[in-house]
Protein backbone atom coordinates (compact mmCIF):
# COMPACT_ATOMS: atom_id res chain seq x y z
CA UNK A 1 0.00 0.00 0.00
CA UNK A 2 1.18 3.45 -0.95
CA UNK A 3 1.57 6.89 0.44
CA UNK A 4 -1.59 7.66 -1.78
CA UNK A 5 -3.79 4.75 0.00
CA UNK A 6 -2.07 6.03 3.48
CA UNK A 7 -3.86 9.54 3.02
CA UNK A 8 -6.78 7.86 1.74
CA UNK A 9 -7.57 5.58 4.52
CA UNK A 10 -7.21 8.88 6.44
CA UNK A 11 -9.40 10.97 4.40
CA UNK A 12 -11.63 8.25 4.89
CA UNK A 13 -11.27 8.17 8.53
CA UNK A 14 -11.80 11.65 8.95
CA UNK A 15 -14.96 11.64 6.50
CA UNK A 16 -16.53 9.00 8.74
CA UNK A 17 -15.63 11.35 12.32
CA UNK A 18 -17.37 14.23 10.97
CA UNK A 19 -20.44 12.61 9.13
CA UNK A 20 -20.87 11.36 12.70
CA UNK A 21 -20.21 14.23 14.48
CA UNK A 22 -22.31 16.50 11.95
CA UNK A 23 -25.07 13.98 11.42
CA UNK A 24 -24.63 14.30 7.40
CA UNK A 25 -24.38 10.55 5.80
CA UNK A 26 -21.60 9.80 3.05
CA UNK A 27 -21.68 7.48 0.02
CA UNK A 28 -20.62 3.90 1.06
CA UNK A 29 -16.61 3.41 0.44
CA UNK A 30 -17.01 0.00 -1.45
CA UNK A 31 -18.57 2.58 -4.43
CA UNK A 32 -15.37 3.80 -5.25
CA UNK A 33 -13.81 2.57 -8.57
CA UNK A 34 -11.16 -0.08 -6.67
CA UNK A 35 -13.93 -1.48 -4.28
CA UNK A 36 -12.97 -1.44 -0.24
CA UNK A 37 -10.95 -4.51 1.01
CA UNK A 38 -11.71 -5.52 4.52
CA UNK A 39 -8.01 -5.64 5.08
CA UNK A 40 -8.34 -1.42 4.15
CA UNK A 41 -11.58 -0.99 6.30
CA UNK A 42 -9.76 -2.24 9.45
CA UNK A 43 -7.17 0.29 8.82
CA UNK A 44 -9.49 2.87 8.58
CA UNK A 45 -11.36 1.77 11.72
CA UNK A 46 -8.30 1.89 13.52
CA UNK A 47 -7.28 5.32 11.95
CA UNK A 48 -10.97 6.66 13.49
CA UNK A 49 -10.37 4.87 16.28
CA UNK A 50 -7.00 7.01 17.33
CA UNK A 51 -8.53 9.73 16.38
CA UNK A 52 -11.05 9.73 19.24
CA UNK A 53 -8.08 8.24 21.48
CA UNK A 54 -6.64 11.24 20.71
CA UNK A 55 -9.77 13.36 21.30
CA UNK A 56 -9.57 12.10 24.87
CA UNK A 57 -12.11 8.58 24.75
CA UNK A 58 -10.74 5.31 26.03
CA UNK A 59 -10.65 1.83 24.83
CA UNK A 60 -12.88 -0.49 26.97
CA UNK A 61 -13.31 -3.39 24.19
CA UNK A 62 -14.63 -4.96 21.45
CA UNK A 63 -17.64 -6.15 19.72
CA UNK A 64 -18.26 -9.13 17.55
CA UNK A 65 -20.69 -8.54 14.96
CA UNK A 66 -22.87 -10.45 11.92
CA UNK A 67 -22.47 -13.51 14.53
CA UNK A 68 -25.72 -14.76 13.59
CA UNK A 69 -27.25 -16.00 10.46
CA UNK A 70 -30.32 -13.44 11.28
CA UNK A 71 -27.65 -10.77 11.27
CA UNK A 72 -26.14 -12.28 8.30
CA UNK A 73 -29.15 -12.49 6.29
CA UNK A 74 -30.50 -8.85 7.25
CA UNK A 75 -26.83 -7.67 6.34
CA UNK A 76 -25.77 -9.72 3.61
CA UNK A 77 -23.22 -10.82 4.22
CA UNK A 78 -21.31 -14.01 5.38
CA UNK A 79 -18.88 -13.39 7.97
CA UNK A 80 -18.67 -11.66 11.30
CA UNK A 81 -17.04 -8.37 11.76
CA UNK A 82 -15.58 -6.97 14.69
CA UNK A 83 -15.29 -3.61 16.02
CA UNK A 84 -13.95 -1.88 18.85
CA UNK A 85 -16.18 0.05 22.24
CA UNK A 86 -15.23 3.50 23.49
CA UNK A 87 -16.19 4.51 27.47
CA UNK A 88 -18.46 7.39 25.37
CA UNK A 89 -20.39 5.12 23.60
CA UNK A 90 -21.75 2.96 27.14
CA UNK A 91 -24.67 3.98 28.79
CA UNK A 92 -25.98 2.01 31.86
CA UNK A 93 -29.08 0.50 31.90
CA UNK A 94 -32.50 2.49 32.34
CA UNK A 95 -30.71 5.33 30.48
CA UNK A 96 -32.24 8.06 28.20
CA UNK A 97 -30.69 8.54 25.11
CA UNK A 98 -31.66 11.01 22.21
CA UNK A 99 -33.15 9.42 19.02
CA UNK A 100 -31.79 12.77 17.08
CA UNK A 101 -27.88 12.41 18.27
CA UNK A 102 -28.06 9.77 15.85
CA UNK A 103 -28.91 9.32 11.86
CA UNK A 104 -30.36 5.71 11.10
CA UNK A 105 -30.40 3.33 14.70
CA UNK A 106 -31.14 0.15 15.16
CA UNK A 107 -31.36 -1.67 17.93
CA UNK A 108 -30.42 -5.67 18.96
CA UNK A 109 -30.26 -7.70 22.47
CA UNK A 110 -26.78 -9.11 22.46
CA UNK A 111 -25.24 -11.36 25.70
CA UNK A 112 -22.07 -10.21 26.49
CA UNK A 113 -19.05 -10.53 28.69
CA UNK A 114 -16.47 -8.99 30.96
CA UNK A 115 -13.18 -10.80 31.03
CA UNK A 116 -11.29 -11.12 34.15
CA UNK A 117 -8.04 -12.26 32.10
CA UNK A 118 -6.69 -11.90 29.65
CA UNK A 119 -7.40 -13.84 26.25
CA UNK A 120 -4.55 -13.68 23.35
CA UNK A 121 -3.51 -16.17 21.07
CA UNK A 122 -3.71 -17.56 17.70
CA UNK A 123 -6.07 -21.05 18.81
CA UNK A 124 -8.00 -19.94 22.14
CA UNK A 125 -10.27 -22.76 22.58
CA UNK A 126 -13.80 -22.95 24.23
CA UNK A 127 -12.98 -23.60 27.51
CA UNK A 128 -9.94 -21.27 27.83
CA UNK A 129 -12.66 -18.61 26.78
CA UNK A 130 -15.42 -19.70 29.00
CA UNK A 131 -12.59 -19.47 31.66
CA UNK A 132 -11.47 -16.02 31.12
CA UNK A 133 -15.18 -14.53 31.54
CA UNK A 134 -15.33 -13.08 34.75
CA UNK A 135 -19.17 -11.67 34.54
CA UNK A 136 -21.56 -12.22 31.79
CA UNK A 137 -24.55 -9.58 31.22
CA UNK A 138 -27.21 -8.27 28.43
CA UNK A 139 -26.37 -5.50 26.43
CA UNK A 140 -28.16 -3.53 24.26
CA UNK A 141 -26.51 -2.51 21.28
CA UNK A 142 -27.62 0.40 19.00
CA UNK A 143 -26.05 -0.11 15.47
CA UNK A 144 -26.37 3.24 13.17
CA UNK A 145 -24.26 3.87 9.62
CA UNK A 146 -22.79 6.84 8.95
CA UNK A 147 -23.44 6.31 5.35
CA UNK A 148 -26.20 7.07 3.26
CA UNK A 149 -28.53 3.71 4.08
CA UNK A 150 -27.84 0.37 5.44
CA UNK A 151 -27.07 -1.02 1.58
CA UNK A 152 -23.51 -1.38 2.66
CA UNK A 153 -20.40 -4.15 2.24
CA UNK A 154 -19.15 -5.85 5.15
CA UNK A 155 -16.28 -3.89 4.15
CA UNK A 156 -18.22 -0.66 4.84
CA UNK A 157 -19.68 -1.82 7.95
CA UNK A 158 -15.96 -2.62 9.48
CA UNK A 159 -14.85 1.12 8.38
CA UNK A 160 -17.41 2.28 10.52
CA UNK A 161 -16.43 0.61 13.50
CA UNK A 162 -19.16 -2.56 12.76
CA UNK A 163 -21.99 0.31 12.73
CA UNK A 164 -21.82 0.40 16.42
CA UNK A 165 -22.99 3.74 18.06
CA UNK A 166 -24.10 2.79 21.73
CA UNK A 167 -24.07 0.29 24.31
CA UNK A 168 -26.62 -0.41 26.87
CA UNK A 169 -24.43 -2.79 29.95
CA UNK A 170 -27.52 -4.37 31.81
CA UNK A 171 -26.15 -5.22 35.81
CA UNK A 172 -23.38 -7.84 35.26
CA UNK A 173 -23.43 -10.91 36.91
CA UNK A 174 -20.46 -13.58 37.32
CA UNK A 175 -20.31 -16.68 34.97
CA UNK A 176 -21.61 -19.53 36.57
CA UNK A 177 -20.57 -23.30 35.84
CA UNK A 178 -23.72 -24.69 35.46
CA UNK A 179 -25.01 -21.71 33.33
CA UNK A 180 -25.73 -22.38 29.25
CA UNK A 181 -25.39 -19.64 27.69
CA UNK A 182 -26.27 -21.56 24.48
CA UNK A 183 -29.46 -22.17 25.66
CA UNK A 184 -30.56 -18.83 27.20
CA UNK A 185 -33.31 -17.43 25.79
CA UNK A 186 -33.63 -13.52 24.76
CA UNK A 187 -36.77 -11.57 24.42
CA UNK A 188 -36.82 -8.20 23.43
CA UNK A 189 -39.52 -5.62 23.63
CA UNK A 190 -40.75 -2.03 22.31
CA UNK A 191 -42.81 -0.26 24.76
CA UNK A 192 -43.82 -3.45 26.26
CA UNK A 193 -44.90 -5.84 23.16
CA UNK A 194 -42.20 -8.73 22.27
CA UNK A 195 -41.05 -8.03 19.07
CA UNK A 196 -38.29 -10.52 18.49
CA UNK A 197 -36.25 -13.86 20.78
CA UNK A 198 -33.30 -15.70 20.57
CA UNK A 199 -31.01 -18.19 21.92
CA UNK A 200 -27.26 -17.58 22.81
CA UNK A 201 -26.75 -20.45 20.11
CA UNK A 202 -27.77 -18.23 17.28
CA UNK A 203 -24.74 -16.37 17.71
CA UNK A 204 -21.91 -18.94 16.45
CA UNK A 205 -23.44 -21.86 17.99
CA UNK A 206 -22.55 -20.64 21.50
CA UNK A 207 -21.86 -16.64 22.20
CA UNK A 208 -18.76 -18.20 24.26
CA UNK A 209 -17.38 -18.55 20.17
CA UNK A 210 -17.44 -14.88 19.83
CA UNK A 211 -14.67 -14.58 22.43
CA UNK A 212 -12.77 -17.37 20.27
CA UNK A 213 -13.37 -15.94 16.84
CA UNK A 214 -12.39 -12.70 18.69
CA UNK A 215 -8.76 -13.61 19.94
CA UNK A 216 -8.06 -14.92 16.55
CA UNK A 217 -8.83 -11.88 15.02
CA UNK A 218 -6.94 -9.53 17.49
CA UNK A 219 -4.14 -11.79 17.28
CA UNK A 220 -3.93 -11.26 13.47
CA UNK A 221 -3.23 -7.86 14.19
CA UNK A 222 -0.51 -8.14 17.35
CA UNK A 223 -3.39 -7.43 19.79
CA UNK A 224 -5.54 -9.45 22.35
CA UNK A 225 -8.43 -9.12 24.57
CA UNK A 226 -7.77 -8.01 28.00
CA UNK A 227 -8.63 -8.28 31.64
CA UNK A 228 -10.98 -6.00 32.74
CA UNK A 229 -12.85 -5.08 28.87
CA UNK A 230 -16.55 -5.97 27.70
CA UNK A 231 -17.06 -7.53 24.88
CA UNK A 232 -19.99 -8.12 22.84
CA UNK A 233 -20.87 -11.39 21.21
CA UNK A 234 -23.34 -10.19 18.93
CA UNK A 235 -26.76 -9.93 18.55
CA UNK A 236 -29.37 -13.37 18.62
CA UNK A 237 -31.74 -11.55 16.40
CA UNK A 238 -32.44 -9.27 13.36
CA UNK A 239 -32.29 -5.67 14.29
CA UNK A 240 -34.94 -3.36 14.69
CA UNK A 241 -35.69 0.19 14.28
CA UNK A 242 -34.74 2.48 16.93
CA UNK A 243 -37.68 5.31 17.16
CA UNK A 244 -38.04 8.18 20.08
CA UNK A 245 -40.72 7.78 22.57
CA UNK A 246 -39.76 4.28 23.31
CA UNK A 247 -38.61 1.63 26.00
CA UNK A 248 -36.22 -1.26 24.80
CA UNK A 249 -36.20 -3.90 27.39
CA UNK A 250 -34.52 -7.45 27.14
CA UNK A 251 -34.90 -10.14 29.37
CA UNK A 252 -33.66 -13.79 29.87
CA UNK A 253 -34.52 -16.34 32.57
CA UNK A 254 -30.78 -15.89 33.79
CA UNK A 255 -29.74 -12.54 33.56
CA UNK A 256 -30.52 -9.48 35.03
CA UNK A 257 -32.75 -7.45 32.18
CA UNK A 258 -31.39 -4.31 30.27
CA UNK A 259 -33.42 -1.10 29.29
CA UNK A 260 -33.43 1.33 27.53
CA UNK A 261 -35.26 4.88 27.04
CA UNK A 262 -35.26 6.43 23.75
CA UNK A 263 -36.92 10.80 23.60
Amino acid sequence: MDERDDRWIAAAASALLAAEYERVPIDALSLRPRGLSTETAYRIQAAAVERRIAGGARVIGHKAGATSKAMQEQGGVDEPDSGVLLDDMVLHTSSTMARSALMQPRVEAELAFRLGCDLVGPSVGLEEARAAVKEVFLALEVIDTRFTNWQITLADSIADNASCARVVTGPMVPLSTDLDLAAEPLVVSVNGTAVATGEGRAVLGDPLRALVWLAGRLHRIGEGLRAGQLVLAGAVHASLPLKAKSTVHAHSPNLPPVELHVR
